[in-house]
């Protein structure tokens, strides 16, 4: 079952959209070619396949310029559609309606584009045991919204920010001097509830972080090779598995190779940054 989002987090980056396409002096389009007190009912209707993500910013998004607008989801996030679905019925004042109109369909079918590229993804792996995760690799400002996309195509969040967990990259490990003292200085730091993740980028840092014990260890930019070796090397560790994570360059037409070394979860940064827009269209009724 697939969490909705309060509210009170798709709220101010709906307002903030419309703000920005109202601009100083509203839709003059609106104001000049449709009669003041004018009513449209109309259905938001999907152009091709995909998975629904983001559906309750087309309701937001319209009921913030007309508070009494009537909307009805035909379908609910996480849940596949075919071209020619109806998403989303609604009526409002006409006004209203049509300046909301783009704002609700830019953010309805970027999360829909997210939700359908996650489900590929994951459908590739089915059966691996390995978890299609998302990265901070967001558009700025919209990754609440982006990584319920990634869950609603059966993905899983990565950290949300800097303040999730500690995840060491290779610069931390740089300015640290080893992997061992960053891992070091990182558990000395974490509270209980904090774990503790490193990246490496070869066979000699894994045998290193093993040692120290991370709760996560990335392999970054392995070979499939390597990532057999990464796997067998950890489960053979007298200090314990860690959560292993394969990273960087993954794509949809490798990453069933990837999942069949063994690996538990695989972050894709193409699934919030290169995502293409599902097409969604609004039909007046």
């Amino acid at each position: 079952m697939i969490r909705r989002l309060p509210d009170l987090l798709i709220e101010p980056v709906v307002r903030m959209a419309l703000a920005e396409d109202l601009g100083r002096a509203g839709d003059l389009t609106g104001q000049a070619c449709i009669p003041e007190g004018s009513r449209l009912r109309a259905v938001f209707a999907a152009r091709e396949a995909g998975v629904l993500a983001g559906v309750d910013c087309v309701r937001l998004a319209l009921q913030a310029l007309d508070p009494g607008a009537t909307v009805t989801m035909k379908a609910r996030d996480g849940e596949a559609f075919e071209a020619g679905a109806v998403l989303v019925e609604a009526e409002a004042d006409a006004r209203a309606f049509l300046a909301a109109e783009r704002t609700a369909l830019n953010l309805l079918g970027r999360m829909c584009g997210i939700a359908t590229l996650t489900r590929a993804y994951v459908d590739a792996v089915t059966g691996t045991g390995a978890r299609i995760a998302d990265t901070r690799k967001t558009t700025p400002g919209l990754r609440s919204l982006e990584k319920h996309a990634v869950a609603c195509g059966g993905g899983v969040n990565h950290r949300f920010g800097l303040d999730d967990a500690i995840l060491i990259k290779d610069n931390h490990v740089a300015v640290c001097g080893g992997v061992g003292e960053a891992i070091r200085r990182a558990r000395a730091a974490a509270g209980h509830l904090v774990k503790v993740e490193i990246e490496v980028d070869g066979l000699d840092q894994l045998d290193e972080a093993l040692a120290g014990r991370p709760d996560v260890v990335m392999l970054d930019n392995f070979s499939l090779e390597m990532l057999r070796e990464a796997v067998a090397r950890a489960g053979a560790s007298s200090f314990g598995r860690p959560v292993l994570e394969a990273s960087g360059g993954v794509r949809l037409d490798t990453v069933r190779a990837i999942a069949e070394t063994g690996v538990d979860v695989i972050s894709v940064g193409a699934l919030t940054h290169s995502a293409r827009a599902l097409d969604v269209g609004l039909d007046a009724v």
